[in-house]
């Protein structure tokens, strides 16, 4: 298993400007070869670290969550990485040693590794390899439900978390870090893999939101009326109903983080004007 990363640098100047990126107003399309030195952040309370943020709530748009490829240096890192009261996160490490510590209990995590942070966790993290530490982060602010109780923090892995394979069909499953029915989590970061020829066999619709980072594999993928290519580093950003159907191509898995909102209410207020 891989688990692709920006690609960071910088094209040399023979390099043709012209590629797949796409914007509108269902979708979003963020190939790898965008994500290039000159579109990075330093961010507040981190040290030798930067950040791709691929995605960010946008009114008329996607809404509820921000997504983020960070690379820390040897030895840098956050012990305040979170500047939100109320934001819950989850953090999949794509290279690299990550220690961090939840709470005072200090964890190792290396490529594969998972965690959620609960809202009001205190964590930091720490790169304490040799070799830069390349990290997916996404943050959601949580939404409280009359009844039930706030999630706890968690450590597990990629490797340790078995997929579970759809019905009829041994070539579509979901990599859950969470329990589906756990009505405490709002948010659910999954990985879901297609084998070779795998493929969702209609067109989903609904009123979740995603982001999916293409961690391994190639395939087309369709976004409203539109068949793309995509293959390790791309992002595809969904607003709520944007129809979405996939094919894997090539001969290795076709594997990506995605992020939903799931399991609340849709708020009935009318936004204040």
């Amino acid at each position: 298993m891989t688990y692709a990363f920006p690609p960071g640098g910088l094209p040399d100047q023979g390099v043709d400007p012209e590629g797949t990126a796409v914007f509108t107003d269902a979708y979003a399309v963020l190939p790898a070869c965008t994500m290039r030195d000159i579109v990075t952040s330093f961010l507040p309370g981190w040290q030798k670290a930067r950040a791709w943020i691929i995605a960010r709530p946008l009114s008329g748009f996607a809404e509820t969550f921000a997504q983020y490829a960070v690379e820390v240096a040897p030895r840098g890192g956050s012990d305040n990485p979170e500047p939100e009261t109320g934001a819950q996160a989850a953090i999949l490490v794509a290279d690299g040693e990550m220690t961090l510590e939840i709470g005072g209990d200090a964890h190792t995590l290396r490529a594969g590794g998972y965690a959620y942070l609960a809202p009001g966790a205190v964590w930091s993290v720490r790169n304490t390899g040799d070799a830069p530490l390349k990290f997916h982060w996404i943050r959601k602010r949580y939404e409280p439900a009359p009844g039930i109780e706030s999630p706890d923090s968690f450590v597990t892995s990629d490797q340790d978390t078995p997929v579970n394979w759809m019905a009829n069909t041994d070539k579509w499953g979901t990599t859950r870090f969470v329990d589906p029915s756990d009505l405490r989590h709002d948010m659910h970061a999954n990985i879901v893999t297609f084998l070779p020829g795998g493929r969702i066999p209609f067109a989903e619709t609904h009123v979740m939101e995603h982001g999916l980072y293409v961690l391994q594999g190639t395939a087309r993928y369709l976004l409203n009326k539109d068949w793309v290519e995509v293959g390790p580093g791309d992002f595809m950003w969904l607003r709520a109903f944007c129809p979405q159907a996939c094919i894997a191509t090539g001969d290795e898995p076709f594997r990506y983080l995605l992020y939903k909102d799931v399991n609340r209410h849709p708020s009935l207020r009318v936004p204040a004007l």
